[in-house]
């Protein structure tokens, strides 16, 4: 196993993404170009920043829907070119941090050609509550949003 001092790097090069530790709740919800609601899901995410190892940076989600459907993934990432970089079997790309503190990301998806999507991450000033936003394409052209209000629970 490689070991590597990456949570000390992080903090360097993204110290706001290091505030993001913890358990995060909320409610995802997907919507059209037209803004209506074509999805919405409980979310728990947690946020882990190893002090070593191969990740600067393990997520798990866990969606649910009121229908009893459920979604666990875990994504590993790594420090790569002054940015976090994702590899999995459904998305590829990076993320990084803007000078005010955002988190920005870009991302391919695997497991739909043609589609990408990019995210910026706001955390509010109390530290304890986020907004996330998708912006997602395919071949291009916007076809929805992902609104995404958290609040740390733990952490």
């Amino acid at each position: 196993m490689v070991v590597v001092q990456s949570e000390a790097i992080l903090k360097d090069i993204m110290p706001a993404m290091m505030k993001h530790d913890g358990v995060w709740t909320g409610i995802y919800r997907h919507v059209d170009t037209d803004n209506q609601l074509v999805d919405e899901h409980k979310a728990r995410v947690e946020c882990i920043f190893p002090h070593e190892g191969p990740y600067a940076y393990i997520q798990k989600n866990l969606f649910q829907w009121d229908d009893g459907r459920e979604y666990r993934s875990t994504l590993n990432g790594v420090l790569r070119d002054g940015k976090l970089w994702w590899d999995n079997e459904n998305f590829d790309g990076c993320g990084w941090e803007s000078d005010f503190g955002l988190i920005l990301l870009n991302l391919n998806r695997k497991d739909d050609p043609g589609a990408n999507f990019y995210e910026i991450i706001c955390m509010g000033e109390d530290g304890n509550h986020r907004a996330r936003t998708w912006h997602w394409f395919k071949d291009g052209q916007l076809f929805k949003r992902t609104l995404c209000d958290e609040h740390r629970v733990m952490g």
